[in-house]
């Protein structure tokens, strides 16, 4: 294969001359640029990457770490990201994991392995201390509180959220309230739970485990919530729907049973995403493109050595209200 002495010959340039028109040097004449991209295209040259990372010290190229692709929670997150990653120049490889955590040690060992400049977790299961272990080799920025750590991040406060969307739902009149969650054992569902049974204490209900429904992320998943209602001998008045994609599955099946939303049952959502605003859904704003969007920025000013300390940003949540409850 060509290199750029060669080229250089070819050409009639320096070496200098060629090595600046691949690295696209603004100070370099027009014909000469012509003449080299010309040599190059004769020779069908290719420039060797892996030469190049070991110059530059970057691959240009940054993880993201999720656990479903297909999930609207995290196709919001990732365009954010996405959008700053294209401005920058810079590719995203996404690793969906599936929650296993022997896949994500894989995409640490990425970073350990220089086969990306940085790491964007949306959501894992491996504990804040395994993720530490890596930081050394590179940064990393979770989409999730995780306290003060080696790593950034930058999140919403759900224990607040949903403190602020149960009340919204006592001021208008409901005190049997359920909730659905995706998994039990995330971080967000634990901090969500003890704002729930913080709340209900306040007023003076009990707690109803019963209420609290376990894997809705869908909108299958949505629809399946009526038939665990149905079976209940006290059904909830009100339900925060951890999801609007699970929200908007629950509310096509309660109408299609002849259910009213919201005289029979209110719901709130999650995410204020598209298909909410369609069906005129009550929801919490989770900022979620902002997210990504600010993910990327930290991470990228990590790279470039213009955030040196580990930082920890929290974003202002809303609750948009409509027709649902």
């Amino acid at each position: 294969m060509a290199n750029i002495k060669e080229i250089a010959k070819l050409a009639g340039v320096s070496v200098s001359t060629v090595s600046r028109v691949l690295n696209n040097h603004p100070y370099v004449r027009e014909e000469k640029r012509a003449r080299v991209l010309e040599t190059m295209k004769k020779l069908k040259y290719a420039r060797n990457m892996n030469a190049v990372h070991l110059i530059t010290g970057k691959t240009m190229n940054i993880a993201i770490m999720l656990p479903f692709i297909n999930h609207a929670y995290f196709s919001l997150l990732m365009e954010g990201a996405g959008q700053e990653a294209l401005a920058a120049s810079y590719r995203l490889i996404l690793c969906q994991t599936g929650y296993a955590p022997d896949k994500e040690v894989e995409v640490l060992e990425m970073l350990r392995n220089r086969e990306i400049d940085g790491i964007i977790i949306l959501s894992s299961t491996v504990t804040p201390k395994q993720i530490e272990a890596y930081c050394a080799y590179g940064p990393i920025v979770c989409c999730q509180d995780a306290g003060e750590r080696l790593f950034s991040s930058i999140y919403i406060n759900h224990a607040e959220a949903f403190r602020s969307a149960m009340r919204y739902l006592i001021r208008r009149g409901h005190r049997r309230i359920g909730f659905t969650v995706g998994r039990l054992d995330s971080p967000s569902t634990r901090a969500r739970q003890a704002a729930y049974e913080e709340v209900l204490q306040e007023i003076g209900e009990p707690y109803r485990e019963e209420w609290i429904l376990d894997g809705c992320i869908d909108l299958e998943d949505g629809a399946a919530i009526m038939d665990r209602l149905s079976g209940m001998e006290e059904r909830p008045s009100a339900i925060l729907v951890t999801g609007d994609h699970v929200a908007a599955g629950l509310i096509y099946e309660a109408e299609k049973r002849g259910l009213s939303i919201p005289q029979e049952l209110a719901v709130i959502g999650f995410d204020n995403q598209p298909i909410g605003k369609m069906l005129g859904l009550t929801t919490i704003d989770n900022r979620l493109f902002d997210m990504g969007t600010e993910a990327f920025r930290i991470l990228y000013a990590h790279i470039q050595g213009e955030q040196k300390e580990p930082i920890r940003k929290e974003l202002a949540f809303e609750l948009i209200e409509r027709s649902s409850v």
